[in-house]
């Protein structure tokens, strides 16, 4: 596994339950501001095998971008057991629910 692919999943180890991390949050803080998109390529093909909650991971605008009406659906539901609300089925408030790294006491809706 490339450095960069083993930044990223460790990093999105770290994501708490009831907050969520942007595709591009991921990539800068694995090193590499501009590859979001390959933070996808590793959430769609490691996920499973490194046991990555994938569900945590949005876009910058808190939406929810899998294109798979099933997965999407899981994804939100996922998020609710965590107590993030999905507003209209597909978009997440990042204000309060974006995970800071340097503060992993409380979720940021709760601090």
């Amino acid at each position: 596994m490339e450095d960069f692919t083993e930044r990223v999943v460790t990093i999105l180890k770290e994501v708490p339950a009831g907050t969520v991390a942007s595709y591009g949050q991921i990539a800068r803080l694995a090193g590499n501001p501009r590859a979001a998109r390959q933070v996808a390529r590793v959430l769609h093909s490691m996920s499973r095998k490194h046991g990555i909650p994938w569900h945590r991971i949005v876009s910058a605008k808190g939406e929810i971008v899998i294109r798979n009406g099933e997965a999407a659906f899981e994804q939100e539901e996922r998020l609710l057991e965590e107590g993030v609300p999905v507003i209209a089925g597909k978009r997440v408030d990042m204000e309060r629910y974006k995970w800071d790294p340097g503060n992993d006491e409380l979720p940021p809706h709760t601090r």
